[in-house]
């Protein structure tokens, strides 16, 4: 598969009036699903509301149209929420900027060195843990504007801790009308998929919110009061870099990319399973960064595919690039025409589309299974992931996350790692039940398991009597080797030559062969003494014995 190869160039050679039909279709009804939620997560992530849409229309028409999947549909999501709320906070709109544009240039690189396959390696639980604490970021973020809550001036309320300790001290200020709104708007967005999956919930939400409000005269903060609406196009706009800023912007640019190749190729894998097709992994972290920088150059936050939409468009017949294009034209024309109304949308109604969009993220159910079914170490990364993301920021909560998991997984490496010690008349199963004899004067350690730096000191514990003339080391069940590993194992066979034993090396699998001989080592011993199986060296060491 070529690293970078447009879905659209294989889709348009057998391309029908009847599919654009569809794709046009599925493009109109997706954008009106990703209209209220643009909206939302531009106003989640600290940013002004128009902001959403140029991510949508800009990000999701590049990526549509370089992307390595047919029906992927691209744009912010909730994962960015919290992150951008954070850089914009301490680095202002212009440090968004930049970090969105070292994401996407991160992207092009993981795509060309061909990492889409790497991305596998992102444990489960640390993907659910930070999707969890992510919703839950979301939550709290919003609370002040469901419950229409009014801070205490001065309040330094930008963390996740802060705010909730913010909410707490102004409970008193609730205003019970903002609650009605955002209670009608929950109730909206629960019930109308059940009666209705053609029209997107969070649209009928926002009409009714709107109504209500305009129709009562309530006192319900609207997006209005509290951000300057704009329909003006998207500026390309190059922002002023200093190396002291890409180095202050590297973690976050670093998780943004991380973050947007995961959701996207989930997203990929997803929508793979729906249309029976295959995507192009690599192309499609090259298109999502083109994506990004694209965003970030027309005042857009970081993009990504969106799984629900993504599933949107696939059920409502689009199946081709053409479909996510169509989606970000369509809100162009929404952005000139219809944005300054966007003004008279109630907050309450912003809070709760967020609400059940982290609902939908939180994987609570996943998150309560693998605490009921899993390893207990699994279960620590998992919860501890979920704590750091919500307490601290997603980037401190990857980094101990993919640290502690490593710990975790070599020490479970190093405790299913042992050596056993053969003795006369051992039944090998594996060589379908025949006893094996083994020579006088001989001992057979068969070692199992992956010998690296953790699993050394088990290698320097072999028992080597001192009248034993031959020694085997039987390799078959050791998968790979590692420098430490083999400085032991040398240490092991010197001690053996100052003793008088010979040292035979049984069925040594493919890679700590090689390493063995790229260091020298097995010339040292010589290759008449490695084995091809145990029978040999058994024979082998019967004749050393009688020399």
């Amino acid at each position: 598969m070529k690293i970078f190869q447009p879905k659209i160039l294989l889709t348009l050679k057998n391309y029908s009036v009847k599919q654009f039909t569809n794709d046009v279709i599925a493009g109109i009804i997706v954008a009106i699903i990703a209209l209220p939620l643009s909206i939302a997560l531009a106003i989640a992530s600290g940013v002004a509301p128009e902001k959403g849409l140029y991510t949508a229309i800009v990000a999701g028409f590049v990526i549509a149209l370089f992307g390595g999947s047919n029906v992927n549909i691209s744009g912010p999501t909730a994962a960015f929420a919290t992150i951008v709320a954070g850089i914009v906070a301490q680095f202002g709109t212009s440090g968004l900027v930049i970090a969105t544009i070292m994401a996407g240039l991160i992207l092009i690189v993981m795509g060309i060195c061909r990492f889409g396959g790497l991305i596998k390696y992102i444990p489960y639980t640390i993907t659910t843990g930070f999707t969890s604490g992510i919703a839950l970021t979301i939550v709290i973020g919003q609370l002040k504007d469901f419950f229409g809550l009014t801070f205490a001036e001065g309040t330094h309320a930008v963390e996740t801790m802060e705010k909730l300790s913010a909410v707490f001290k102004s409970i008193t200020s609730i205003n019970m009308q903002s609650v009605l709104v955002g209670v009608i708007g929950l109730a909206i967005l629960i019930v109308w998929p059940k009666t209705n999956k053609k029209i997107p919930g969070s649209l009928i939400a926002v009409i009714a919110g709107v109504i209500i409000v305009k129709a009562f005269d309530m006192k319900v903060n609207t997006i209005g009061d509290l951000y300057s609406i704009s329909r003006s196009l998207p500026q390309l706009s190059v922002p002023q870099v200093d190396l002291s800023t890409i180095r202050q912007l590297m973690p976050s640019a670093i998780t943004i990319a991380v973050l947007a190749g995961i959701e996207s190729l989930l997203s990929c894998v997803v929508s793979d399973g729906m249309i029976k097709d295959k995507h192009n992994s690599n192309t499609e972290l090259i298109a999502q960064g083109i994506g990004n920088i694209f965003s970030g150059l027309f005042g857009g936050i970081p993009a990504t595919g969106a799984i629900a939409r993504t599933a949107a468009n696939v059920k409502n017949g689009g199946r081709t690039p053409i479909a996510g294009m169509i989606h970000a034209l369509i809100l162009l024309l929404i952005l000139v025409i219809l944005m300054p109304y966007a003004a008279w949308i109630p907050m309450p109604i912003i809070a709760a589309i967020l609400f059940m969009v982290a609902y939908n993220m939180c994987e609570w159910r996943h998150f309560v299974e693998i605490c009921k079914t899993a390893p207990k170490s699994d279960i620590i990364v998992l919860v501890l992931t979920f704590v750091l993301t919500v307490v601290f920021d997603l980037v401190v909560a990857i980094e101990v996350g993919l640290l502690v998991t490593v710990f975790l997984f070599m020490k479970r490496m190093a405790d299913v790692t042992h050596i056993r010690s053969w003795v006369q008349g051992d039944e090998d199963l594996s060589d379908e039940g025949r006893l094996k004899i083994i020579p006088p004067k001989t001992q057979v350690f068969e070692i199992n398991g992956p010998m690296f730096f953790a699993t050394s000191d088990k290698f320097a514990q072999i028992p080597v009597k001192e009248d034993i003339k031959v020694v085997i080391l039987r390799m078959r069940n050791i998968p790979a080797l590692d420098v430490s590993a083999l400085r032991t194992m040398i240490s092991v066979y010197e001690q053996c030559r100052e003793q008088g034993a010979y040292v035979l090396f049984s069925h040594a699998n493919k890679q700590p062969l090689a390493v063995m001989k790229k260091s020298g080592f097995y010339d040292t011993v010589g290759g008449e003494y490695f084995m091809d199986n145990i029978d040999a060296a058994l024979a082998r060491a019967g004749e050393l014995c009688r020399e």
